[in-house]
């Protein structure tokens, strides 16, 4: 009998965590991005939080999304990739739980856990 040894690339499900970290990516360096370029007295008052801190968050945003692609494209500290993931489900768990704190309805936080639960398939996935 032979054993048979995938590459990397060739592993199952290798697919699915690309397509999950492609679409997180987007979502957060569009998310970062926005929150970069809005002026911190809107943030803060649209957010109900200090702006400087929104600020920050979108700052880990776009970090943490270059984070999802970055490595694995250029192979190069591949080992950050669900690093980065792991802290945009930290990120991802702050926004459930502001949302819910903040009285909104239930299904205002599904949008931020769903996106949660993908960035910790990728985390656990890529740490494999």
């Amino acid at each position: 009998m032979t054993s048979i040894s995938l590459t990397r690339s060739e592993r199952p499900g290798t697919t699915r965590l690309w397509i999950a970290q492609g679409v997180l990516a987007a979502l957060f360096l569009f998310a970062g991005a926005m929150k970069l370029l809005t002026p911190a007295a809107e943030l803060a008052a649209q957010a109900h939080m200090p702006g400087g801190f929104i600020k920050f968050i979108g700052a880990c945003e776009t970090l943490g999304a270059l984070g999802l692609i970055l490595p694995g494209v250029l192979h190069i500290q591949e080992r950050l990739t669900p690093i980065a993931a792991a802290g945009l489900t930290i990120i991802m768990t702050g926004a459930v739980v502001t949302t819910l704190a903040q009285g909104q309805p239930p299904a205002a936080a599904l949008l931020p856990a769903v996106v949660g639960v993908i960035s910790t398939y990728v985390a656990r996935g890529r740490s494999r």
